[in-house]
């Protein structure tokens, strides 16, 4: 295919019916059919399948997590959900999701599943090999849950669990109808699977930021495998993709006043005295990874003759420049005018190029003493493996100008904010043996913390 994107299942596949941005935040957002692997008929109510299911419970009043027992100790509140839920959603003929009304939580329901299991999908064509829950001693299946007015979503020990957001009275936003909000989730899925689960609560900050950044590389990743969104992404750009654009500014937000830049200014320097947000801390890494990915691409641009090396290396002096777009972008313009399908081609293997290598990558790592340096070893590991060092100055050229391998950051200068992810019940195992009450000393972070903020879970 020209454009490099993952062909249809050839009607072997589930269809379902999926927005790659969050419908509301721009007039233009179409839903796009998706085809996911599971076999079309063997997706069943819910939807389910044999990896996950979805549940809108009724009564459902708080998210699942470790909370005080009323007895100086503490309980796993954990799936499955047994109460009542709202009517879920059924497959329509063939055994397809596209057929249900916008607007309905049947929909929602749908596009829930559909992003899950189309995110799995990818990055298990990427790692070349199927991605175990972290959790699959305990559980068989995941389960995608609702929670009307958690703020938030959270995967935790055997759940995903989405919420909305009331952006006016009466106005909710319906976070299981974002893409990157879920894509976000399964990618903290997918490095807990692939890389494994530290054994203590004493983990360096840069831990925490890693997962941040690795869960939206996921994301992002994912997103340029939506037709809409990568040709919408070179029509917009027209290649330069430092332009305020689709693929650089998306967002996993919970008060939606604010936007993750994956293409951002922030180095490690700014956090060498301390950090408070792991989202923020989490944005130095992000950024060097795009930038890399933004210079493959420019690379495999000029490779075919479809920009100039003078445009290569004046798109790399002038980045961050405040002259940088009225420069650049009519230079990008006329090239992608005389080239399109060309500029599409490099993107594609650009777009590959980076979900292998960070698979890889993240293969490489350890949970334990995790932090960016180790990240940027062992992405320069990967590039003499797979390229045989083709790559390795423009690594090294992104991460040190962020700080990465010179500095480190700093301690955390104050408690975890409740909305915090590193605050969260993902970030929790349950004991080995079910246990009615785990004991103080024993006490998980989450708790520890709260109980330090003056601030238990009710």
């Amino acid at each position: 295919m020209a454009r490099g994107l993952r062909p249809p299942l050839n009607g072997g596949g589930t269809r379902f019916l999926l927005y790659p941005q969050l419908p509301g935040l721009s007039n233009e957002v179409e839903p796009e059919i998706v085809f996911v692997s599971s076999p079309a008929g063997s997706v069943g109510v819910g939807p389910q399948d044999h990896r996950m299911y979805v549940v809108d419970p009724i009564g459902k009043e708080r998210p699942y997590g470790f909370y005080p027992d009323g007895e100086g100790g503490i309980f796993h509140y954990r799936p499955p959900w047994e109460g009542p839920v709202v009517p879920p959603a059924e497959p329509g003929p063939g055994g397809h999701f596209d057929h249900l009304p916008f607007g309905t939580p049947q929909f929602e329901h749908a596009h829930a599943f559909g992003t899950v299991r189309f995110v799995l999908d990818i990055w298990e064509s990427y790692f070349g090999h199927h991605i175990p829950w972290h959790f699959a001693e305990a559980y068989d299946r995941l389960e995608i849950v609702f929670l009307r007015g958690l703020d938030n979503a959270y995967a935790g020990f055997g759940s995903l669990e989405i919420g909305n957001y009331m952006q006016a009275p009466g106005i909710p936003v319906d976070f299981g109808l974002s893409f990157d909000i879920i894509a976000h989730e399964v990618g903290h899925l997918v490095i807990y699977s692939q890389i494994g689960l530290p054994d203590t609560d004493d983990l360096d900050g840069e831990y925490y930021g890693f997962h941040e950044s690795a869960a939206d590389l996921v994301s992002l990743v994912s997103l340029m495998h939506f037709e809409s969104a990568f040709i919408g992404l070179l029509e917009e750009s027209h290649g330069n993709l430092y332009s305020y654009n689709l693929l650089n500014r998306f967002g996993e937000v919970s008060d939606f006043e604010q936007i993750r830049l994956a293409s951002n200014e922030r180095k490690l320097y700014e956090f060498v005295d301390g950090w408070s947000k792991e989202h923020a801390l989490s944005q130095p890494l992000t950024g060097a990874f795009f930038d890399i990915w933004v210079d493959i691409f420019h690379s495999k641009l000029w490779e075919r003759g479809l920009i100039s090396l003078h445009l290569e290396e004046l798109s790399d002096r002038l980045e961050g420049d405040p002259g940088y777009h009225d420069v650049i972008q009519p230079l990008f313009d006329q090239a992608y005018r005389l080239a399109p399908e060309g500029f599409a081609q490099a993107l594609a293997e650009a777009r590959h190029h980076m979900g292998i290598s960070l698979a890889v990558t993240w293969q490489r790592l350890s949970p334990f003493e995790l932090d960016y340096e180790d990240v940027y070893k062992a992405y320069l590991e990967t590039d003499a493996l797979i390229n045989g060092g083709r790559y390795r100055d423009m690594i090294v050229d992104n991460m040190e100008w962020r700080g990465i391998g010179k500095v480190k950051a700093g301690p955390r200068i104050k408690p975890p904010a409740a909305d915090s992810h590193a605050f969260s019940p993902r970030t929790q195992t349950p004991p080995s043996q079910p246990q009615p009450h785990i004991c103080s000393h024993g006490m998980p972070y989450r708790l520890r913390m709260a109980r330090a903020r003056g601030k238990v879970p009710a």
